[in-house]
């Protein structure tokens, strides 16, 4: 079951599935859209920017449009995907928009848990959202998109309910998910936490006290963010280390190398190799 609600004028797409949706991702690419997979009554094996993630039953997973993404197992599930002219034309408080705290609050993957009462909740959403998709009047988008943020509104409180950030009050979350928002639009060039925190109007002292009660300091976050593109472009790509390296922003490419190492235990090239008896063995 797949239903589609497409808008001329906008280009806006939203797609509301079962499984059935995630076949066409049996090899990796880029989900261009973001998109939430509810598993209910078992789970879901998935591949996320080449790892294997297994998400347990009552749980909602989120990706983002730039995530590398395949579908391995998993049945009975509901699967929401909408694109930027969808959701993010709107002006919406800045939690639930498509910067906020699902999509670019923390440093993992979100994994929300549903209890009896929240599934609930989200079931009648659901059976709402597909009322509407069969419901064509002139106020349909404007519906489903009302509809979009109220999901996002109830699996954002959840998400911060369940995370860390229950521990840290409500400035530091904003400062936090600004923080991973910056780093996503300028990694590539900029790789100093100074950069970061000027653009913050804070002292690195002060964002690094910020991240306190995480496990991760400002400076891990860049570099966990620099790696996972190294990855991606060394699995999904023909570039060799030195074009990834200057793409990244690195003038010398034994920067990266060395960082890479660091981080993997792995060069570049020692990575490619070990993943191309893997990439051969999917095509």
């Amino acid at each position: 079951m797949i239903k589609e609600f497409t808008e001329f004028s906008t280009g806006a797409l939203l797609k509301i599935a079962d499984e059935e949706l995630l076949i066409s991702y049996t090899t990796s690419k880029l989900t261009g859209l973001f998109t939430f997979i509810w598993t209910r009554d078992t789970e879901v094996v998935i591949e996320v920017d080449g790892i294997e993630v297994t998400v347990e039953k009552d749980r909602i997973i989120v990706l983002t449009p730039n995530q590398y993404f395949k579908f391995i197992s998993g049945s009975d599930l509901i699967v929401y995907q909408f694109n930027r002219e969808f959701y993010c034309i709107k002006d919406h408080d800045k939690e639930v928009s498509c910067m906020g705290v699902l999509f670019y609050g923390h440093s993992v993957i979100p994994i929300i848990k549903l209890h009896n009462k929240e599934s609930n909740k989200l079931d009648f959403l659901h059976n709402v959202f597909l009322e509407e998709l069969d419901t064509v009047d002139t106020i349909q988008a404007e519906m489903l998109r009302m509809l979009m943020a109220r999901f996002i509104i109830t699996t954002t409180r959840l998400i911060k309910q369940q995370s860390d950030f229950k521990n840290i009050v409500h400035d530091q979350v904003d400062l936090i998910r600004e923080f991973n928002t910056l780093v996503e639009f300028h990694f590539r060039k900029e790789h100093a936490v100074g950069f970061y925190a000027e653009k913050l109007f804070k002292s690195p002292k002060t964002l690094s006290n910020n991240f306190a009660k995480f496990e991760k300091s400002p400076l891990q976050v860049i570099h966990d963010r620099i790696i996972l593109e190294a990855k991606r472009l060394l699995i999904y790509t023909d570039k060799t280390a030195k074009e990834i390296a200057y793409e990244i922003g690195f003038d010398d490419a034994s920067h990266l190398s060395r960082m890479f190492k660091k981080h993997t235990s792995f060069s570049p090239s020692e990575f490619k190799k070990q993943l191309k008896p893997e990439l051969e063995g999917n095509y």
